[in-house]
């Protein structure tokens, strides 16, 4: 088993998050360096994921406080 990535969850493979592709302009495929065109959830032995293809979470909605709030 490998190692976790900054305590991410289990992130299946797949060519969409992998070092070796690149998103192709109809953004429906990937261009892989090792495969050539494959699907974003394709997968293969050459995967690496790359940390930085991965798109975060959004960030909740804080709550709207007023003056009242805060007074004691």
């Amino acid at each position: 088993m490998k190692k976790s990535v900054f305590n991410t969850v289990n992130i299946s493979p797949a060519c969409a998050y992998c070092q070796h592709g690149k998103p192709s302009p109809d953004g429906e495929t990937v261009l892989c360096v090792k495969k050539g065109v494959v699907a974003k959830d394709y997968k293969c032995r050459k995967y690496k994921y790359d940390i930085m293809k991965s798109v975060p979470r959004r960030a909740p909605e804080l709550q709207q406080f007023n003056e009242d709030d805060f007074k004691l």
